[in-house]
């Protein structure tokens, strides 16, 4: 496991259900680096989507940033982001433990989504089950080629997320 220095500008990617918010909130809570939601970028309040463009000029501002942490895939985008970024935490967890921290969240409402989930959407999950095999590989060959100097820090389990946070918050490297 990789030693919890602190990032100053982090990617939080995987699974969606796989616990990258809850662990991003927490990295913002112990770092004091402004959080970015790409859903937040992305998506309206009524379900809808801002255009392309929109969304590029957006992340375009916050990539200037000297410091942040990125939640979200969007692998369109990765490579970008990839470039600018020092550390990625990548959430590698099984499908059923992301299906249930989807299902989980349900009737929550979220900072990083601007609506509440009032059901597990069946078309979601199913985005889920097939993440290993779709987005998983696509998602692997572009961390494969991030620069040198971005360090790439794997979670298999919620708890080395837990214990990589524990060390963050005592200070140990």
């Amino acid at each position: 496991m990789d030693t919890a220095t602190p990032p100053a500008r982090a990617l939080v990617v995987g699974s969606p259900g796989a616990g990258k918010s809850t662990f991003a909130r927490a990295m913002r809570d112990a770092c004091g680096l402004p959080l970015i939601y790409l859903d937040m970028i992305w998506h309206t309040p009524d379900k809808a989507n801002v255009t392309c463009e929109q969304f590029d000029r957006r992340l375009t501002r916050e990539l200037a940033r000297d410091r942040w942490i990125i939640d979200g895939n969007y692998l369109r985008t990765l490579e970008r982001r990839l470039e600018r970024t020092d550390t990625v935490f990548l959430f590698d967890l099984p499908v059923d433990i992301c299906l249930a921290g989807a299902a989980a969240r349900i009737g929550q409402p979220r900072e990083d989504l601007p609506w509440v989930e009032h059901e597990l959407d069946p078309e979601f999950a199913d985005y889920i089950r097939r993440f290993p095999t779709e987005q998983r590989p696509q998602l692997m060959d572009l961390l494969a080629a991030r620069p040198s100097a971005c360090r790439l820090v794997t979670f298999r389990t919620h708890a080395e997320a837990d214990a990589y946070l524990a060390r963050l918050r005592a200070g140990d490297d």
